[in-house]
């Protein structure tokens, strides 16, 4: 599309917020990439996609660690994808797929849990875990996390929701999920030379690039939590195959938009006070965030999406790189009209 996008002020100021933030040093670098409706695209990059050891510029085709992002474009799609091929019953419990979760005991209440309460993350299971710490042998973290007595506490966004949704997954395949083709042009792994940074990890004793930057999933090689790589044009290609399916009537896009929570639908967020997505989003608009710094919006009312993708933990996540606050300003640079 060669005419400039309607948007375009919009994306200027926008990414006047991105560039003012790496030059202030709170980010080595960042991506925005901006979508509409009918095909305008622009994409722009500024900054670092590494700083240490070596410095390397930041490209518009540079990958990122997606993080949580892979709860959203992976993992929830493809149980939604399942669920409307009948393959799943989102109302029934993960055992029709995990018979040996919590086996030990019948009346457990993680026995009770169901795949609809995952994506919203409506369960009883703690918001964190270090899973890592207890070893290195994947299988083993894996039958850990099916055989523990979870703590019962109130609903909150949990990590282990969606890796309990990636075990269905590999179930249901029978492979791991880092086997899977994940859609065109991601993956669970990237080139070194061709992605952001991360962190210099204490754990693993080195600069994450190309490889996992999430502990857990590293450890259990791989999980339906995080893990996925992708370009910005990646993102925005998937943005765009969403908003296809909302005009053609899709069921799992109509899910995707559908509350099942003040602040959540299938998945992902909703609007609500303070949300990343700036306090102008409009009622048809989801979104989700990455830790590694990563995040992306759709608004279908105004048929617009955007992503925001940084290195903000490069070298470390110790420190306060106002993310939060960048959010929701180039939120507000897109609603603002």
């Amino acid at each position: 599309m060669t005419d400039t996008p309607a948007f375009a002020p919009r994306f200027e100021r926008a990414f006047a917020l991105l560039n003012a933030s790496v030059e202030a040093g709170r980010i080595p670098g960042g991506v925005l990439g901006v979508i509409d409706r009918d095909g305008g695209r622009m994409v722009r990059a500024t900054g670092y996609a590494q700083r240490v050891p070596h410095e390397r510029e930041m490209r518009t085709d540079t990958w990122f660690d997606l993080a949580s992002l892979t709860k959203v474009i992976f993992t929830t799609t493809r149980i939604l994808e399942l669920a409307k091929e009948g393959v799943i019953d989102l109302d029934a419990p993960l055992t029709t797929l995990l018979p040996d979760l919590r086996q030990y005991d019948p009346g457990a209440w993680e026995r009770q849990v169901t795949f609809r309460q995952c994506l919203g993350h409506q369960t009883p299971f703690p918001a964190v875990e270090p899973i890592y710490t207890y070893g290195r042998d994947a299988e083993l973290l894996r039958a850990f996390i099916l055989q523990r007595r979870w703590e019962k506490g109130p609903p909150v966004y949990s990590d282990i929701n969606f890796i309990l949704l990636g075990f269905a997954l590999e179930r249901l395949e029978g492979k791991r999920l880092r086997d899977f083709d994940p859609g065109p042009g991601f993956a669970f792994a990237a080139d070194p030379e061709k992605t952001a940074a991360t962190e210099d990890c204490t754990w693993r004793h080195r600069v994450l690039c190309g490889e996992v930057h999430d502990d857990n999933c590293s450890a259990l090689e791989g999980a339906g939590h995080a893990g996925l790589f992708g370009t910005a044009d990646a993102v925005l290609d998937f943005a765009a195959g969403l908003f296809a399916g909302d005009t053609e009537g899709d069921e799992t896009v109509a899910l995707m938009r559908t509350p099942l929570s003040e602040k959540r639908t299938h998945g992902w967020e909703r609007p609500y006070e303070n949300w990343p997505g700036g306090a102008l989003a409009s009622a048809g608009t989801i979104g989700h965030t990455g830790f590694t710094g990563t995040g992306l919006w759709v608004d279908f009312d105004n048929g617009l999406a955007w992503t925001l993708l940084t290195n903000r933990i490069h070298p470390t996540r110790h420190f306060d790189s106002g993310i939060a606050a960048l959010r929701q300003a180039v939120g507000d640079c897109m609603n603002a009209g």
